[in-house]
């Protein structure tokens, strides 16, 4: 009589597992590494994105003859503007979320023109011009979490 078998044996059971873990182990710190960098290339387009409705919104305000100071605008919370809320209602024309985001969301302007932009999504901010990347996310020499230092650093390139 002969038996055959059918199936796969302990070992051989044990060897795909620890290939599979192996795999994982490498694969898996260069998939948060793509994970990070697009979050930081999506919050940079979105504050490019605001830097531009921030600019036709200045267009469409100079048509009336108004012109922001220079300084910052953070969503309905204006320190520049022809008057209160005119700029954030101006830029919320083009870019809805920019009253709602609050604290989320800021420009600056010089000379009657939005020179940088910063915007937060979650952990992550994003400026316009870009300030951030996946390389230097750690080590810009100050906390990335406060938009304001965030807005600075995108004002600093902008202007050098």
């Amino acid at each position: 009589m002969k038996t055959t078998k059918k199936g796969f044996t302990l070992i051989e059971l044990i060897v795909v597992i620890a290939i599979i873990g192996v795999l994982a182990a490498i694969l898996v710190p260069s998939m948060l590494g793509y994970v990070k960098k697009s979050k930081i290339q999506g919050a940079n387009s979105t504050a490019s994105t605001l830097a531009k409705a921030a600019n036709s919104a200045v267009t469409d305000l100079d048509e009336e003859d108004k012109v922001p100071a220079d300084g910052t605008v953070k969503g309905s919370d204006c320190t520049a503007a022809a008057t209160t809320t005119e700029v954030a209602d101006a830029i919320q024309t083009f870019f809805n979320d920019f009253k709602d985001g609050g604290d989320d969301m800021a420009v600056s302007f010089k000379d009657g023109v939005c020179i940088a932009a910063a915007v937060t999504s979650g952990a992550y901010y994003g400026t316009y011009p870009a300030v951030y990347t996946a390389k230097n996310w750690k080590t810009t020499g100050f906390d990335p979490a406060d938009l304001d230092a965030a807005l600075a650093a995108a004002v600093t390139k902008a202007t050098t």
